[in-house]
Parts: structure tokens; sequence; C-alpha cells
């Protein structure tokens, strides 16, 4: 389970200050599939950052009870002047998973070949986004954090990394922040909007991208 206890968060100061969460408190089950909904700049990332440890709340607490992955395709934790091979052995150590076999996953899975031993700051930004996803789903984790995965590269692989995520739901839970209803409908048995700096639940996944994509609509009028 991870509980979000009246956290609050924004970034800037005075009239350019942005909110993103505003005593938000909330749970999520480890087993379930949560989709969050919500605008460019609503705040989504910087959620699932704090629900992952990779950021901290201005204020409130953060809950885990569960083992929960880094945002899938978060490249934080990488170095640049290191390569592939050598990144990938570092956070495998730091999770306490087997570098060899997490290693030889993630090179197979973001098949870049040479490249995976060379440093990243050489790599285009669809190498670098192989590698990362790689990463996140190569370590068993009891709650997968999925943030835009359309953005991760061309359209094979992104259809490789929705068939590894549904493999990876058959055993996990997982909280996916989106952009696109239609994703988390794929995906997700419920489905919260971020806006405001809270979260607003709905009876059904389908009411929920129902209201998102009429509030869209009217947004764009």
């Amino acid at each position: 389970m991870i509980e979000l206890r009246n956290v609050s968060k924004a970034y800037g100061y005075g009239p350019s200050r942005h909110v993103v969460c505003d005593a938000l408190s909330a749970v999520f089950d480890g087993s379930a599939a949560v989709g969050i909904l919500g605008a460019n700049g609503s705040g989504k990332s910087s959620l699932l950052r704090m629900i992952g440890g990779m950021e901290l709340p201005d204020r409130g607490q953060v809950i885990r009870s569960c083992r929960v992955s880094f945002p899938l395709g978060y490249s934080g934790g990488f170095h640049p002047t290191l390569s592939a091979r050598e990144n990938v052995q570092f956070i495998a150590r730091l999770y306490g998973a087997d570098p060899v076999e997490i290693t030889r996953f993630v090179r197979d899975f973001a098949e870049i070949g040479s490249h995976f031993d060379r440093p990243l700051l050489t790599y285009s930004n669809t190498m670098r986004a192989r590698v990362t996803f790689a990463m996140s789903i190569a370590i068993e984790f009891d709650v997968y954090l999925i943030d835009e995965v359309s953005s991760v590269g061309d359209v094979g692989f992104k259809r490789k990394c929705l068939a590894a995520l549904a493999e990876r739901r058959r055993h996990a839970g997982l909280i996916m922040a989106s952009q696109s209803a239609a994703n988390v409908r794929r995906f997700c048995d419920t489905v919260v909007i971020l806006d405001c700096g809270q979260l607003h639940a709905f009876h059904s996944a389908d009411e929920a991208a129902d209201a998102y994509q009429n509030r869209i609509a009217v947004t764009d009028a």
C-alpha cells in the first residue's frame, strides 16, 4: 500500500508559483492498476516522483509498505559519462538485484548493439529511452510507476514496451500517469484526475476518462 498524507508540492515563488499538490491525501492499493489523468503541467510527473521517492514533498508524508519502482523511463539515476552497462550494474546493486542478470535483460531488451558500452552522453534520445525503460522493468517491484508510456520511442519498441508492461501487470500493481485516456483505459482498473493539486475519483475508469475528455474539449474550445 502507498499512502499520501497531506502532501503539498509547489515550484517557483510569488505570482509564478505553480502548485502541483495541495494538502493531497490518497491511498493506493499496491495490487491495483490506477491511472492518473491530467493535462500537461498538472503535476503528474512530480506526483509519481514523490510516490517513488525520487523527490520529496514540501509538506506531508508519502508512506510505502511495498516495493515501489522509480518511474518507468526515468533517467535521473543515470550518469551521462558512464556506459549503459556501468549504469545498469550500479542501479542493480543499489536495489539488491543480480547485476549480471539485470545487465543481460537490459542489453537484450534495449537492442542498441555496441552503444551499450559507450557513454550515455553519446546516445540519441531514442537510445536513451530504450535503455531507461528496459532498466525500469528489469527489476521486480510490487508496484510499477509509469509516466507517459507513449514517449518511449518508435512504434515497434513501443509495442514491445506495452507487451512487457502487460506481463509485469500479471504479478504487480501499477500507477500510470498520462494525458491519454486511451492509455489508462488499456491498463487501469481505476482512474483518477489530477487537477488543481487534488485527485478526483470516479465510479469507473470510463466515467473518469469521459470526464477528462469533456474537460479537455471545453478547455480547448
